[in-house]
């Protein structure tokens, strides 16, 4: 079986600047997962002792806390800070920028729309450092929203689809006089959905390596799905299938923004030796 990858796939800037953090600080813990990736998370733990607070009720004085790659709601910092823990934050830089976007556009007097996950902890996460803030995942849902202000801003989660982002800035411009855009989704998004995308037009099967939970790694499926219905998502070598691969010979690789090197290669070897 032959194996191509796509040009552009995995670890992103802000994860795996996490993860040194993380390494860097022994025996520390994160509040929630740090990243999407369950393996990579157990991996720390082995080897690092980093560990995981599900709760800010867990974090005692003097202790050392990484904050999530997603961030954390702002009231969840401001009470973490009332602890005397070592704060170390590890939110990425590209979702830090929404979370000042809604935070100065509140203090303008705009109601916020943010395009994602209202689930998501990275968009609840923004979504504290508003006043009105409305999350959508569908245009249509903007119909049912009363807004306080007259002047609209819209932010993006910063794994979604750019298309998907328009429909949403589209409805909103028809209606609205005054409507601000800001265009959140970060660069390494927009690189390896293009990559999938290419890649899934010319091979005969892919497969996505990714954390079931993660937002981007379901998000390069789907754009997989619409020009290879042989698409399949994973989270390691061993759930390949060989009846995925049968009478085919060129397979193509992705991977998701919270996928360690060291999972792709083995998915890699495992599909080669079909």
């Amino acid at each position: 079986m032959q194996v191509k990858l796509a040009s552009s796939y995995g670890f992103c800037f802000g994860v795996k600047r996490a993860i040194k953090i993380a390494q860097e600080h022994k025996n520390s813990a994160t509040m929630g997962p740090l990243i999407h990736n369950q393996k990579e998370i157990n991996r720390l733990k082995e080897d690092y002792g980093v560990g995981i607070y599900d709760s800010i009720d867990e974090v005692k004085k003097d202790d050392t806390v990484i904050i999530r790659t997603h961030g954390i709601p702002k009231n969840d910092l401001a009470t973490l800070k009332q602890k005397d823990a070592n704060i170390i934050n590890a939110t990425c830089p590209f979702v830090t920028t929404p979370q000042k976007i809604v935070k100065k556009m509140s203090e303008d007097k705009y109601s916020i729309v943010i395009f994602g996950d209202k689930k998501h902890p990275e968009v609840k996460a923004v979504k504290s450092y508003g006043d009105d803030v409305h999350v959508v995942l569908d245009d249509n849902e903007l119909e049912n929203i009363i807004f306080k202000y007259k002047k609209i801003a819209t932010v993006a989660q910063t794994t979604r689809k750019k298309e998907d982002y328009l429909k949403i800035v589209n409805n909103l411009i028809l209606k609205y006089k005054e409507v601000r855009v800001f265009n959140t989704i970060c660069n390494a998004t927009f690189e390896n959905q293009a990559a999938t995308r290419d890649l899934s037009k010319e091979v005969e099967v892919m497969i996505i390596i990714g954390g079931k939970n993660s937002s981007n790694t379901k998000q390069l499926f789907n754009i997989a799905c619409e020009n290879c219905p042989s698409s399949y998502l994973i989270e390691d070598e061993k759930e390949l299938q060989l009846n995925w691969f049968d009478n085919k010979n060129l397979c193509g690789v992705t991977a998701g923004a919270s996928t360690p090197d060291w999972i792709i290669q083995k998915v890699i070897d495992k599909i080669q030796e079909i």
